[in-house]
């Protein structure tokens, strides 16, 4: 199967009132051109996954700032203004899942779990109606799985199967969100062909990416 679409593909592939999964910290590892893409698309009320709300004009911060997401579950939204400005107007629902938990929740959705148990958030407002649950003499809180109707990825290197090598910290959330999503779309710098990569080197395999883009300028 051919895996390598054009830029045109891309922004008919979302629809309004999709969950997407975005890779990256504060922006890096974040594919740009995917996301440029979605906003130019059009389509709203998007539930977006990931660890951060970047800024205004980084990250997945344009889609923030066009008013195309509903509601974020990420672990900050401190160097975002935008973000913060329009949870308080009631613009946009916020849910904040310490980062520990949130890369947990995204694993057992990808993985097919019913769940993790978490100490965190114990004995605080986070565990409101959430299940608690005692092992061992300690109590936990039940947090429920995570997954997307589609997972946006950035990768520096790919083969026309579709493994992936990320670049230094850029890796950050991509692996483990290409497991929990329908659909995988990866963006990538540098395409080559089958048997370029070391497998050793392989960081995500071919079997869970669908779709793969070649980043513009590259």
């Amino acid at each position: 199967m051919n895996k390598i679409v054009q830029w045109p593909e891309i922004g008919p592939m979302f629809r309004d009132g999709m969950t997407v999964m975005f890779g990256g910290f504060m922006g890096v590892g974040t594919p740009l051109g995917i996301v440029a893409a979605l906003r130019e698309s059009r389509v709203g009320q998007l539930t977006l996954i990931g660890n951060d709300t970047a800024m205004p004009d980084a990250g997945v911060g344009p889609l923030v700032a066009s008013g195309q997401v509903s509601r974020v579950i990420v672990s900050h939204i401190g160097t975002n203004p935008t973000t913060g400005k329009k949870m308080i107007a009631g613009e946009l629902d916020v849910d904040l899942v310490p980062q520990g938990t949130l890369i947990e929740r995204i694993r057992c959705g990808g993985s097919g779990l019913g769940g993790v148990l978490t100490p965190t958030g114990v004995g605080t407002v986070v565990e409101e109606g959430k299940t608690k649950m005692a092992v061992g003499g300690k109590e936990y809180l039940l947090e429920l799985p995570l997954r997307a109707d589609i997972a946006i990825i950035k990768a520096k290197r790919a083969d026309r199967a579709g493994n992936l090598v990320y670049e230094r910290a850029a890796r950050n959330f991509n692996p483990v969100i290409a497991f929990a999503a329908d659909l995988v779309i990866v963006e990538v710098d540098e395409l080559v062909e089958v048997g370029e990569i070391d497998p050793d080197m392989v960081m995500t395999p071919a079997a869970l990416v669908d779709k793969i883009v070649l980043s513009q300028g590259a």
